[in-house]
């Protein structure tokens, strides 16, 4: 892809940089954490990847050399494939305690690592990169959330945003490397990605006997995105035990390709789930994984709904990342089989109840969970609740319901 895009992240980066000794910069292979690092070198940074052998030998024979350096930041790539670098990093920091010494990028969550230790409490200031957003890719703000708070979202959109343009956003995704790419190179660029991440960067992380059921669960799990999680029903149709489905989804989860969105709980209600969702962390890597096609997809009701809500999730969970103010994302789901798809909760307490709806026209009565939750569940707490829906206009449905179009998230 000949263009780049400028992320969101970068002005979150350079100005962590001021503050923190180290900042780690985490997210799945080929969202665009080497290139935006790349982006920060200069005169006063170094450069090293531990994707290179020789380098990476180097770190492994002598981790308190490697990290020894007298430029302003060192950037040390896939930070991952040597994690003792971080008992070396924690002992130079401590004697050095200047702002913005390194910065490390890792395509696996090395926190959950079983041979890490060090949390580097204090110390590190964690950050995700996700695949790129559409509102990265139309050089949007990141601001929709603080908007829809304050309820200040665009009236009227473009037709750019139909249900048929979003929903060829969705099937693309978010990985730079597929932009240019056909339907069918997609889908064999998205094969080839889980066939190196399984075989290759799994082994750093963790030891699977049983390649072939990974697989089917990665499988199963791209068709249970947007779904709240039952491990049984998962691991049912798969010869591995029930530990065993745990273990592999959590080294799926420590690889970025699924996420899980918790319940939200925060209530005396008993008939409350608190099962998580799952989702996948690239609408178009689930697609190609399913091996959905586009026109199969806009006559299946199920299938562009579970398309848009994962597509959506990404978007918003991407805003969140990149926002100065804090988020948290739940979804909401009772015993009654009331459900909200995500509850965006301020760190005042406000919450924003957002139900997703792929057709472009919508009614009183998918507000109806929202209007449940506000009467029932939300007290005194401030409550908004909204349709986002793939029509243009913004509209007000009462007592703080409101219809907004899609493309507001990038407006």
């Amino acid at each position: 892809m000949s263009k780049l895009f400028s992320r969101w992240q970068k002005k979150i980066i350079t100005s962590a940089l001021k503050s923190r000794r180290v900042l780690l910069l985490n997210g799945p292979r080929q969202c665009g954490k080497t290139t935006l690092a790349k982006e920060l070198v200069s005169t006063q940074t170094a450069y090293r990847t531990l994707d290179d052998l020789s380098i990476r030998e180097l770190a492994q024979n002598d981790p308190r050399q490697f990290v020894e350096h007298d430029f302003q930041t060192l950037v040390i790539d896939e930070i991952q494939r040597v994690p003792d670098l971080l008992s070396s990093i924690k002992m130079k920091v401590d004697e050095d305690t200047r702002p913005g010494q390194f910065l490390l990028t890792g395509s696996a969550n090395i926190q959950t690592l079983p041979n890490v230790t060090e949390s580097m409490a204090g110390r590190i200031r964690k950050l995700r990169l996700r695949p790129l957003t559409q509102g990265e890719i139309l050089q949007a703000k990141p601001t929709f959330l603080n908007k829809a708070f304050e309820m200040k979202l665009s009236n009227n959109l473009k037709n750019d945003f139909t249900r048929s343009n979003i929903m060829g956003f969705a099937m693309r995704g978010g990985f730079p490397e597929v932009f240019d790419l056909d339907s069918k190179q997609r889908k064999s660029w998205h094969r080839d990605y889980t066939d190196a991440l399984l075989t290759r960067d799994l082994s750093d992380i963790t030891r699977i006997n049983r390649q072939d059921s990974l697989r089917q669960l990665l499988d199963v799990l791209a068709a249970w995105s947007s779904k709240q999680m039952q491990i049984s029903n998962i691991g049912s149709g798969l010869s591995i035990t029930r530990p065993t489905v745990e273990s592999y989804i959590n080294a799926l989860e420590t690889l970025f390709l699924i996420e899980r969105v918790k319940s939200w709980t925060k209530t005396d209600y008993d008939r409350v789930g608190k099962h998580p969702k799952i989702f996948m962390t690239d609408s178009g890597l689930m697609a190609s994984t399913l091996g959905w096609r586009e026109e199969q997809v806009s006559l299946d009701p199920d299938r562009i709904g579970k398309l848009f809500e994962t597509f959506i999730f990404n978007e918003l969970a991407a805003q969140i990342d990149a926002s100065e103010d804090e988020y948290t994302l739940f979804h909401y789901r009772d015993r009654e089989q009331r459900e909200i798809d995500f509850l965006v909760e301020r760190d005042d307490g406000a919450l924003l109840g957002i139900e997703i709806k792929s057709g472009s026209a919508v009614k009183r009565e998918h507000f109806k969970h929202l209007q449940w939750f506000k009467e029932n569940l939300a007290g005194k707490t401030p409550f908004i609740g909204i349709v986002l829906y793939s029509g243009n206009t913004s509209g007000s449905m009462g007592d703080g319901m409101w219809a907004i179009p899609i493309g507001s998230l990038w407006a």
